[in-house]
């Protein structure tokens, strides 16, 4: 299965989010890649981050792949399973509340195996 290349894909995090990173005391050198075929063999689990996402990780899902596909935020405590996009909106707000959410979801996600 080939999957094709991503309008991202070798992009650095938005300008917003690079931001909310710094204050939390966090650099990063990452870019953007697809989704590939053998991610699917090598993680446990993959994440989405709302309903679409999800769909769209089940269609690329190989079959006898090993991976299991969750929402990152049905781990949040607080119970806000979706993960917005804050692309679109003004300021760095957005990038701050999913940083809380993912933060909060992965620890909890990580408890699980304490």
């Amino acid at each position: 299965m080939q999957f094709s290349p991503g309008y991202h894909t070798g992009s650095r995090p938005d300008s917003r989010a690079l931001k909310v990173l710094k204050g939390h005391g966090i650099d990063t050198n990452h870019r953007a890649r697809q989704l590939r075929e053998e991610d699917f063999h090598r993680f446990d689990y993959i994440f989405g981050m709302d309903d679409n996402n999800i769909e769209d990780i089940n269609d690329m899902k190989p079959r006898g792949s090993k991976a299991v596909v969750e929402l990152l935020g049905k781990y949040d405590p607080q119970k806000h399973t979706i993960i917005e996009d804050p692309y679109y909106q003004r300021g760095d707000q957005g990038f701050e509340t999913n940083y809380e959410q993912c933060l909060r979801s992965c620890n909890a996600f990580l408890d699980q195996f304490k």
